[in-house]
């Protein structure tokens, strides 16, 4: 990793000849220079990094740059860059490419938008070096290298025109890493540094150019703008340079703390991503537990996998990013993968942003959840947009010790709501699932009464749809219920029909399920009706008093209680809105 630099003059004339030889480790000497007489400027030596060069660790979650730089100037240039194809020549190469560059800036992104979208991964020299060549011309001739090339050509093209550049060595996050793993021997990757407006930057064109399979034996060109002059708190992320003066931090990383932290990929940071807790690579649970936290710019959905599956937690969302709680099933390591995608994005595609090894010493045995459960749990942002705005319940979890509960909203929209329970351990069918929760409608505000037909673990699934549409509901989101006396054990509400109008409210009975040889109390808030009518073994009418139509049957003699309404005084026909069941004998 030792950079020597000679210069070789006669005395009193100016450096006619520069050579720069670079012992990286294990690597063959390269040799770059300059010819005498040519029409490009000369690079004078390059300077080591100073103060001027350094910047604050840890990132201060301005810039993913570490210059300003405004992508949409470069939209010509890169389209003209990407259309230059001379392989036979780096000089007529970077001749080429200048001819739409003014600045040095331009010089270097010129540069770096041909290396990433012409020089590909030479996996087949990477597993043969007897293949293998990082000589700059045989990188342009073969369009294929390692990383070593791909920085030795990007070096030389600068050097022509006139950019001081240097290739550097290292330790680096790449293809084949393992969470927590330690770092010794040998550098595994090259990339450069450039010297611009009076400081020193860092990019990585190996990896600005694409990437290569799991089984390392397929390389796809996928450009990554993220490595191009990326901020040096970012860039310590994933490369750790043999000479820690090019870190570039004015806080220098140990080898120890770049091993141990955790593995921010661009995806992270491309995404609006800020930062993320535990910042260590491996997490220990608590009494069972493993949590993590992610912090964003804008609305962003998340999901994730333990062990493949995302059954074992509690995710989330907030207006500013999540919160995940994690209860391994069993102990040991587990890889836990937390994925992102942009809240407007128009593709169902998550793409991974972070990886952490979770070490489970004891298990939570009481976290046990539904495999109806569906992440993020709980409201958010995302259900705000959906049309529920102010929930009574924010948190993902509602306890309840008697078996009931009651959930409410205010509709921002004109919805349909349609909520179901669902539990592993119930027999029941989708029709009484739906009747455990009642709907009350006042004006925008919708309560869902909900009583639980047994204890254990339930989710509550909402749906929604818009009322002018004829369609089906959309799932919007669900709630963790949980209820732990054995003794509970509430009956379903009584069954509705078509006729039941949404803002209409049963006040009592509330059980579904009467009691036989009873008298039975009713009230029931009910509108834009006639008459209303209980029938049982026998006929019994109510009244109406202020809005709500009230009165007593008997269920002797009798299996089923239905509640019938006459909507015109005027026809003599009664439609079914309610039906109750009686207790058998």
């Amino acid at each position: 990793g030792t950079q020597v630099t000679v210069e070789i003059h006669p005395k009193n004339t100016a450096p006619q000849l520069f050579k720069k030889l670079s012992f990286g480790k294990g690597t063959a000497c390269a040799l770059n220079y300059v010819r005498e007489g040519h029409s490009f400027q000369r690079t004078k030596a390059p300077r080591p990094p100073g103060s001027k060069d350094l910047h604050a660790y840890p990132w201060d979650k301005s810039s993913l740059k570490s210059m300003p730089v405004d992508l949409q100037q470069f939209e010509k240039l890169d389209a003209y860059a990407l259309k230059v194809n001379i392989k036979n020549s780096v000089e007529e190469l970077v001749k080429a490419l200048l001819k739409q560059a003014q600045t040095d800036l331009e010089k270097v992104r010129a540069i770096w938008m041909w290396i990433c979208h012409h020089i590909e991964y030479d996996i087949v020299g990477y597993h043969d070096k007897s293949q293998l060549s990082t000589k700059p011309i045989d990188v342009l001739q073969t369009g294929k290298s390692i990383c070593e090339g791909y920085a030795g050509l990007f070096e030389q093209m600068c050097s022509i025109a006139g950019i001081q550049c240097m290739k550097l060595f290292g330790y680096s996050k790449g293809y084949g890493y393992k969470m927590g793993q330690t770092f010794t021997g040998d550098s595994d990757h090259a990339w450069n540094a450039v010297y611009l407006d009076g400081r020193w930057h860092l990019l990585d064109s190996t990896w600005g150019s694409g990437a290569v399979d799991d089984s390392f034996t397929k390389f796809t060109f996928r450009y990554n703008e993220f490595y191009f002059l990326t901020h040096p708190a970012l860039f310590i992320n994933n490369h750790f340079p043999d000479n820690s003066n090019w870190q570039l931090l004015k806080r220098t990383l140990t080898l120890k703390e770049f091993e141990n932290n955790i593995l921010h990929n661009s995806n992270f940071y491309m995404l609006g991503l800020l930062t993320a807790q535990p910042e260590t690579a491996v997490i220990h649970t608590v009494n069972g537990k493993a949590s993590v936290s992610v912090d964003c710019r804008s609305a962003t959905l998340f999901t994730f996998k333990l062990k493949g599956t995302d059954e074992h937690g509690l995710m989330t969302l907030k207006k500013h990013g999540m919160k995940l709680d994690i209860y391994p099933p069993k102990t040991g390591s587990h890889k836990l993968q937390i994925f992102a995608k942009p809240s407007k994005a128009s593709e169902d595609v998550y793409n991974c942003v972070l990886e952490y090894v979770v070490e489970c010493e004891s298990l939570d045995k009481a976290m046990c959840f539904p495999k109806n459960l569906h992440q993020p749990v709980g409201p958010s942002w995302f259900t705000e947009r959906q049309g529920f705005l102010r929930p009574s319940h924010p948190n993902p979890i509602i306890h309840t010790n008697d078996g009931r509960c009651s959930v409410s909203f205010t509709l921002g929209k004109d919805i349909s709501v349609l909520a179901l329970l669902h539990s592993d351990n119930s027999s029941l069918t989708e029709d009484m699932r739906r009747r455990h929760i009642m709907q009350i409608h006042h004006g925008n505000q919708i309560e869902l009464k909900i009583h639980l037909p047994h204890a254990g673990n339930f989710v509550l699934k909402i749906y929604a749809k818009k009322k002018s549409d004829p369609g089906n509901y959309d799932y919007i989101f669900n709630y963790l219920i949980t209820c732990f006396n054995t003794e509970v054990k509430w009956p379903a509400f009584p069954q509705s029909y078509s006729k039941w109008l949404e803002d209409y409210e049963i006040l009592e009975p509330l059980s579904g399920l009467l009691p036989a040889n009873r008298n039975i109390q009713f009230k029931i808030k009910m509108h834009g009706v006639a008459k209303v009518l209980v029938q049982a073994e026998n006929t019994y009418p109510l009244t109406q008093s202020r809005g709500y139509w009230e009165g007593t049957c008997n269920t002797s003699g009798c299996r089923e209680v239905f509640v019938m309404v006459h909507e015109n005084a005027n026809h003599s026909f009664y439609s079914h809105v309610l039906k109750y069941e009686v207790e058998t004998q």
